[in-house]
């Protein structure tokens, strides 16, 4: 059975850091394409960033690039997000899927056959 749990979310101050990890079970995440997302209390989900099964190079959003990594560790089927200079509007319950309908240099897209974790809430205040 696949499946995905998310960990590592928690309360920081603005411009702290936080970890987040997704854990693959019952499958190898290394040869999948992952992406974060996150949903903010009465907003709509937004995709976060996305790494390809074939390409190096993960894929972020504006408002997040130059502050958060995705990367991979296959020895321990681990995807993570290192989250830097948290800001407040970074509040949002934090989740990743695979294996997406697409991951490119330019964007990225949920697909409906997606497996999804439980998600980890992510808070930034002082």
């Amino acid at each position: 059975q696949m499946q995905l749990v998310e960990s590592g979310g928690g309360l920081v101050q603005p411009g702290g850091s936080l970890r987040l990890s997704c854990a693959a079970s019952g499958f190898t995440l290394r040869y999948y394409t992952v992406g974060w997302f996150r949903q903010a209390p009465g907003k709509q989900r937004e995709g976060v960033s996305c790494i390809s099964s074939t390409r190096s190079s993960p894929f972020y959003v504006d408002s997040v690039k130059g502050r958060f990594t995705t990367s991979r560790d296959s020895t321990k089927n681990i995807v993570y997000l290192q989250m830097n200079s948290l800001k407040p509007e970074d509040t949002a319950v934090y989740y990743c899927a695979t294996p997406l309908y697409y991951c490119t240099a330019y964007g990225f897209k949920p697909g409906s056959g997606d497996y999804w974790g439980q998600g980890t809430q992510v808070t930034v205040s002082s």
